[in-house]
């Protein structure tokens, strides 16, 4: 049985993986048009709204990204040619950012082991030599991968409700600060943070280059957050759910437990008539 392997790999490793090993390559960069136009060789595209949420007309049930079925996700692992067997490499052009963490952790989820996310992103592969083209591989279709649930720990509004009022229990806002606090909200129709929530943004995890903070300084500081709280007690969000596994990406780097990732976010939580704190 495969042993999970580290969550990041730097572009040197990957360099040397790739000329010795069949790789699966994916790229999660935000919209179709920047991948036809260069992508990394080999690369295979998926996209955040089609294929890592399922993206309905009500965010206030779910959020604006929420998780497609099991069934759903797995059928398109198959069609990527993904199999337990693979080690599957996935990139963004955000630090991660944008739905290479998504992807990460939606294949976690459904028990794959060797999925790692390509520190630095798109840029630093090409900075550093990784050959790019805007050919489109044909991936050879499988059958579906062999899952039928999330296999990471999720919380749902409810439980978030329930969360935010507990002394016991942890809620974590990775969004800025300045959403956080409610002083701008640009893509939500309200302003402000679950009653109770802590803000640790996202863009803490890196460095002024973009790429994640060692190790050993990553789990000092969620350590530190965490302040002896059980991962089972904390609960992880965003905005809609998608940075929030940046946050859990870093935490797993750190080689800490992964704590609840709350999908729906701020995007559902907002809509629902429920309690608002800010910080203005």
């Amino acid at each position: 049985m495969n042993r999970l392997i580290q969550p990041l790999i730097n572009v040197k490793e990957l360099l040397q993986l790739a000329s010795t090993q069949k790789l699966t390559l994916i790229d999660a960069r935000y919209g179709y048009s920047d991948y036809e136009k260069e992508h990394l060789d080999g690369a295979i595209h998926v996209d955040l709204n089609k294929d890592l949420s399922n993206v309905g007309e009500n965010p206030a049930q779910g959020g604006r990204h929420p998780l497609p079925s099991t069934s759903s996700f797995v059928d398109r692992l198959g069609r990527l040619g993904i199999s337990p067997e693979n080690h599957v490499i996935v990139y963004d052009d955000k630090s991660a950012a944008i739905a290479a963490a998504r992807f990460w952790w939606m294949l976690r989820a459904v028990g794959h082991k060797k999925i790692q996310v390509l520190d630095g992103g798109f840029q630093a592969a090409k900075m550093l030599g990784f050959p790019t083209n805007d050919k489109r591989p044909t991936p050879q279709p499988l059958s579906t991968y062999p899952s039928n649930s999330w296999q990471l720990p999720v919380a749902e509004l409810e439980e978030v409700s329930k969360a935010s009022q507990q002394a016991s229990q942890q809620i974590i806002d990775v969004r800025e600060v300045e959403r956080y606090k409610g002083i701008k909200e640009p893509i939500d129709k309200i302003a402000g943070h679950i009653p109770g929530a802590i803000n640790l943004p996202f863009t803490e995890n890196l460095d002024e280059n973009g790429f994640f903070l060692p190790k050993t300084t990553l789990r000092d500081k969620y350590l530190k957050a965490f302040n002896g709280s059980p991962t089972d007690k904390i609960i992880v969000h965003c905005g809609s759910g998608v940075t929030a596994c940046h946050t859990l990406l870093a935490i797993s780097q750190a080689g800490l437990n992964l704590p609840k990732l709350y999908v729906g976010s701020w995007s559902e939580w907002s809509r629902n008539n429920l309690p608002i704190a800010t910080e203005k």
